[in-house]
């Protein structure tokens, strides 16, 4: 199962390239090629997950399982990251508007998918440890901070990797948001519907596919 679902998201991702390069060919511009860097990011919440689902199953090191974990929470804003590069979207003269709509659209499923995907392992593993009130909380608070990153990477323009590569600036400017969080509405409006969005848009994937695998049953 699991490498069917890495098949299918790869040939789901390479479409999306392919749009990329036919757009590229085109046009002879390289819009877009952020999309192709912004799916990547979105890929390595997702290895990390099938990674830590793989240790789990042939592995006791602890510290295997933490690392993993902690690398797949790093990188898994990146994957709904990708739905803000809409942001983009402007009628061009070199390509019409309904095609870049499209190609990015098809980055923004994709690593959406990807990280869902990832999170569905993530819930699998945490649900084997901790009841499903503290897993379901621990979804409900993720994608609230999930929400915060996807913030702070369009508008601060801040990266995963700041945490460890600028960490004093990067907290420096969280704690001052926090401290006059009034005097950001954009912060707290980004954040809140985006929560929103993401957590009712998992819940009902996660309900269709229940669902599916209940009636298969």
């Amino acid at each position: 199962m699991t490498n069917k679902l890495i098949k299918v998201m790869a040939i789901s991702s390479a479409m999306s390239v392919m749009l990329f390069l036919f757009r590229m060919q085109w046009s002879g511009s390289l819009f877009g090629i952020f999309l192709i860097w912004n799916l990547f990011l979105a890929w390595l919440p997702f290895l990390f997950a099938l990674a830590l689902a793989e240790v789990n199953k042939t592995s006791s090191s602890r510290w295997k399982r933490v690392l993993l974990f902690g690398g797949w929470l790093l990188f898994f804003p990146n994957s709904p990251y990708i739905l803000t590069d809409l942001f983009h979207l402007h009628l061009r003269a070199d390509v019409p508007l309904w095609f870049d709509l499209i190609l990015i659209l098809s980055f923004a499923w994709n690593g959406l998918l990807l990280g869902y995907a990832s999170l569905f392992e993530i819930q699998h593993f945490l649900k084997s440890r901790l009841s499903a009130v503290t897993v379901n909380c621990f979804i409900v608070g993720l994608m609230i901070l999930c929400s915060f990153g996807i913030y702070l990477g369009r508008y601060p323009r801040f990266n995963s990797w700041d945490i460890i590569a600028n960490p004093i600036v990067l907290f420096s400017d969280i704690f001052n948001m926090f401290l006059h969080p009034l005097h950001n509405n954009r912060m707290i409006g980004v954040t809140f519907f985006f929560s929103l969005f993401l957590i009712v848009s998992y819940w009902t994937l996660n309900t269709l596919i229940n669902h599916k695998h209940n009636e298969q049953q």
